[in-house]
C-alpha cells in the first residue's frame, strides 16, 4: 500500500489555493491536510496537524514573511518546506534555503513537477527549479562576483528606500557594518551608488524591482 503524503498549502491568495488543489487532485498519494492564508496561520497549523510536507509562498501579505514561516517550521522540527512562488530572485532563493526548504519551485512549473518535487520532499529528498539550480550553480562558480546573502538584505533593504540608519536598526547591525556591506556591492556590481546598486542587482534578477 502505497504511504499517504499530508500536505499543508500556504498562500494568501484563495484562487491560487483553488488552483493549487486541483492540481493535487487525483493523486492517490496525496491527502490536504490543510490551508493557511498567512506565515502565523501556516507555523501553528504545521505544528497542530503535523503534514509531511508544506508548501509554502514567500510572499503572504502584510503579516509574517514566507521565509520566516519556513524557519520557525524547520526550526521546530516540523515537517518538509517546499517554497512554491512566483518569485527566482538570489534574495529570495538565499533567504529560502538558509531558512532551511528542502526545495524550490516556481508556480509556473508543469503539474508533474510540483507532483515529483512533493514526493521528493516527502522522502527526505530535495526539488529545485532548473532556473533556481542555475543560479546556484553560478554563484558556487563565480564566489568573488557573487553578493552574499546579507549584502543582497542590506541592498534589498536600500531598494526599499531604508537609510543606513534605518538598515542598521531593522538588521541589527552598525552603521560602519552597512556601509561596509554596500562597499563590497558597489565592487562586485562595478557601480559606485546606491541608486546605481539596485538598478544593476535588479537588472540581474538578483532583488525584486521596488
Amino acid at each position: 500500500m502505497t504511504a499517504v503524503i499530508r500536505i499543508l498549502l500556504v498562500d494568501d491568495h484563495p484562487v491560487v489555493r483553488s488552483g493549487l488543489r486541483a492540481m493535487l487532485a487525483g493523486q492517490d498519494d496525496f491527502e490536504l491536510a490543510g490551508q493557511a492564508a498567512t506565515g502565523e496561520e501556516a507555523v501553528e497549523m504545521a505544528r497542530r496537524l503535523s503534514p509531511d510536507v508544506v508548501l509554502m509562498d514567500l510572499r503572504l501579505g502584510p503579516g509574517m514573511h514566507g521565509g520566516e514561516a519556513t524557519r520557525r517550521i524547520v526550526a521546530a522540527g516540523g515537517p518538509r518546506v517546499l517554497v512554491l512562488t512566483t518569485f527566482d530572485t538570489d534574495a529570495d532563493i538565499l533567504a529560502a534555503v538558509d531558512a532551511g526548504a528542502t526545495g524550490y519551485l516556481l508556480k509556473d512549473a508543469p503539474q508533474h513537477e510540483l507532483h515529483a518535487a512533493i514526493r521528493s520532499a516527502a522522502a527526505g529528498g530535495s526539488a529545485l527549479a532548473p532556473s533556481v539550480a542555475s543560479r546556484l550553480l553560478g554563484r558556487m562558480r563565480a564566489p568573488d562576483t557573487t553578493l552574499s546573502p546579507r549584502e543582497l538584505e542590506v541592498l534589498t533593504r536600500v531598494a526599499d528606500g531604508l537609510s543606513n540608519r534605518e538598515i542598521s536598526r531593522r538588521l541589527f547591525l552598525s552603521e560602519t557594518t552597512v556601509k561596509t556591506h554596500l562597499v563590497r556591492v558597489y565592487a562586485k556590481l562595478g557601480v559606485d551608488s546606491r541608486t546605481a546598486a539596485v538598478a544593476a542587482a535588479t537588472r540581474r534578477g538578483l532583488i525584486r524591482p521596488a
